[in-house]
């Protein structure tokens, strides 16, 4: 079984190849844009719009956050991110198990 040895790290983890300097880059890349996916995903959560009163004419502090937009589907988008994540970080580390 070959195990991965992180870069500057002694610590092997079972069940993975040891990755090339490249492959590491390319799994820090990833990682990073799905952190700013997150970031995106937070923001639609949490967001409030400025330019509309709320219900019955009062202010927009009435709304909760992200009570405006179909938290549903952001909530899949999310999901459905974090897996498209995790399948090219997978793609890259080509984990020798299941």
């Amino acid at each position: 079984m070959e195990a991965m040895i992180q870069p500057h790290n002694t610590t092997i983890i079972r069940g993975y190849r040891q990755l090339s300097e490249v492959e590491v880059a390319l799994m820090n890349e990833g990682r990073a844009l799905a952190e700013m996916c997150g970031e995106y995903v937070a923001k639609l959560r949490a967001y409030v719009p400025q330019d509309m009163e709320g219900p019955e004419g009062g202010e927009v502090a009435a709304f909760k956050p992200g009570a405006t937009l179909d938290q549903r589907w952001i909530s899949i988008g999310a999901t459905d991110l974090q897996r498209g994540f995790m399948a090219v970080i997978r793609g890259i580390a080509q984990p020798t198990t299941f």
